[in-house]
């Protein structure tokens, strides 16, 4: 018969030799496993702007019409909520699909630093031409990350702005 001490010790090393074989096993497992896996992670960001939406080539009555309040001569401004998604597969030594710490970088220096307090229609040269609506603001933020992202082994699935609480546009690439 075993004495409580002896049992306790065989109990800690049958328990330890089990999760040793299992842990490097889960790794062979996780290896494997994310080989074929596709994550996706976000990143938040917030900018504010000002903007008008106006086509010159129209009377002041149509721009009125179409356009409504956004076409007021002293511009407006929003609060935009940016959410840039990057897909991936997880490194094995690290677990990230890539550094967030990197991806922050990159959305901050060649969007939110950008356009973050300016006119969109007067201050940023990127937009020169283009009617500053949400929906072309997600092409060209898309535009402007898509290499940086590419470099870092991942790949841009969407861009994701909020022009109010009620009003987003979303962009897949396409």
């Amino acid at each position: 018969m075993l004495r409580p001490v002896s049992f306790f010790c065989f109990l800690f090393i049958s328990y330890f030799s089990f999760h040793i074989s299992s842990s490097s096993q889960q790794l062979r497992i996780f290896a494997e496993i994310s080989k074929n896996t596709v994550v996706y992670l976000t990143r938040k960001e917030h900018f504010n702007a000002a903007h008008k939406l106006y086509n010159d080539s129209w009377s002041e009555e149509r721009n009125r019409e179409v356009f409504g309040k956004c076409a007021n001569a002293n511009w407006h401004g929003h609060n935009y909520n940016l959410y840039v998604t990057v897909k991936g597969t997880p490194d094995p030594d690290t677990g990230f699909i890539m550094n967030v710490k990197e991806l922050s970088s990159i959305v901050k220096s060649e969007v939110v630093d950008q356009l973050d307090h300016k006119n969109l229609n007067l201050d940023v040269p990127f937009l020169k031409g283009k009617m500053a609506t949400t929906e072309n603001l997600t092409v060209v933020i898309w535009q402007r990350l898509e290499l940086h992202i590419a470099k870092h082994g991942c790949a841009l699935h969407c861009i994701k702005l909020y022009e109010t609480e009620n009003i987003y546009a979303e962009y897949f690439g396409q």
